[in-house]
């Protein structure tokens, strides 16, 4: 296993937006369009996801490559991107490849909840070298985590089952990611300096 090491922020970056602004930008080409493959239709969102999987494994083992390190939630990522993308072209329906980021998020807010369960918080394991907060900052954060986490996994569920594909795409794509980046960075914000009265 390589050893931890840092890389430019900027392909760190290229190399986890990436993937995803491609499938984006796929699909929008060809969300129209139908592909007849081994006498099988298929539509442009089962094309683009098989295209997609190959794509966002090869930009993981890339950064593990380069950094000696993958995340919790990249991992998870990875196993449903592949059952989920999978049972997406197997079955011919994009159902699957929909549901996907409700359980990316759920099954994290579940592990997140589990942990302060059991009395740690984890997110503390994975950042606690980055970030200087106190172990009940943690907890909060981890608890506020989880919950915003479940918050997003009801989002995708009422957006992919009330709207059309291409806007659950756009949504998929842009909304959920810079939702998450703007609440975590308001969190940890708030709790750098511990907050009086806050429950533990």
């Amino acid at each position: 296993m390589p050893e931890p090491r840092d890389t430019p922020k900027w392909l760190n970056s290229a190399l986890e937006i990436g993937p995803a602004l491609a499938f984006f930008l796929c699909y929008m080409w060809v969300k129209d369009d139908a592909f007849t493959i081994g006498g099988t239709e298929y539509g442009g969102l089962v094309v683009v996801t098989a295209a997609f999987i190959p794509i966002f494994l090869a930009a993981i083992a890339t950064l593990w490559a380069l950094t000696g390190r993958i995340s919790p939630m990249q991992l998870v990522t990875a196993g449903m991107v592949v059952i989920f993308g999978g049972l997406t072209i197997w079955f011919n329906d994009e159902r699957f490849v929909k549901i996907r980021p409700t359980l990316v998020y759920g099954t994290m807010a579940t592990i997140l909840l589990l942990g302060l369960w059991r009395g740690r918080s984890l997110l503390a394991l994975v950042l606690s070298d980055a970030l200087p907060l106190t172990d009940d900052a943690w907890r909060v954060l981890t608890r506020r985590m989880a919950l915003f986490l479940m918050a997003m996994a009801g989002a995708n569920e009422l957006v992919w089952r009330t709207q059309t594909t291409a806007f659950w795409v756009t949504f998929e794509t842009f909304v959920l990611p810079i939702a998450l980046a703007v609440f975590i960075f308001w969190q940890i914000s708030s709790l750098s300096e511990p907050e009086e009265g806050e429950d533990a």
